[in-house]
């Protein structure tokens, strides 16, 4: 029998894309069109796999160390416009979590591998803006971006929260990691748009987050409780 074991955090920390908002099928379909246009064709698979949860510097550098791809300025610039118009006419909060974050009794705040703009675009439009200011902290605010736990740990020291007592809220494999370098519990959720399939849920099962989940609204009667490890 696995141990069994408390969870009852002094902060939460939620990624954004894929956890607050419904971004990931969008922000996958525009890299694709942005790809084509540079001369790389690749599917919605593989563009999940490689760049899930992971920093526009980190994605780059992929791209130009496996893929002989260099991204210009200009096609950066037209990608983040395309695809803020999508966001615009098409990003959904992920459901549930409105009642959520108002149903929880300890600190929360948000930190996201994506610029603090594109941050704040989503959560503003998707109306979570003002449950979050000003607890927003972004990749570009460390050295290293997830799988690396500096972000997490940025976001615990700025919140004056210990590492251990914090809970992450995660959906990709590169956030899981992150969790688990920085010492922190996390709790993979799997109720995006992007995350019903058997591969990324078995990949993140591998990982061995603290528990994985599907329905944002039970996340309130999950703290406090007990889980096995």
């Amino acid at each position: 029998m696995r141990d069994v074991k408390a969870i009852d955090p002094g902060l939460v920390i939620f990624d954004c894309d894929g956890v607050l908002v419904d971004s990931e099928p969008l922000a996958i379909r525009v890299l694709i069109e942005t790809l084509a246009d540079a001369g790389l064709t690749m599917d919605a698979e593989e563009a999940y796999e490689r760049f899930l949860g992971r920093s526009l510097g980190t994605i780059t550098a992929i791209l130009s160390e496996e893929f002989q791809v260099d991204l210009t300025h200009a096609a950066l610039e037209n990608g983040r416009a395309r695809l803020y118009e999508v966001f615009h006419a098409e990003l959904k909060p992920v459901a549930g979590i409105a009642d959520t974050l108002d149903r929880l009794d300890v600190p929360f705040c948000v930190a996201s591998s994506s610029q603090p703009e594109r941050i704040r675009l989503s959560l503003s439009v998707t109306g979570l803006l003002d449950r979050f200011e000003p607890n927003i902290f972004s990749a570009t605010m460390v050295e290293k971006g997830k799988p690396a736990p500096d972000l997490f740990l940025h976001a615990a020291g700025m919140m004056n929260v210990p590492p251990q007592d914090c809970l992450v809220i995660e959906d990709s494999p590169a956030g899981v990691q992150a969790a688990k370098a920085a010492g922190m519990d996390v709790f993979a959720f799997v109720g995006g748009g992007h995350a019903g399939g058997k591969s990324h849920r078995d990949t993140l099962r591998l990982l061995a987050p603290d528990c994985m989940f599907d329905e944002m609204a039970r996340l309130p009667d999950m703290l406090h409780s007990s889980l096995r490890a």
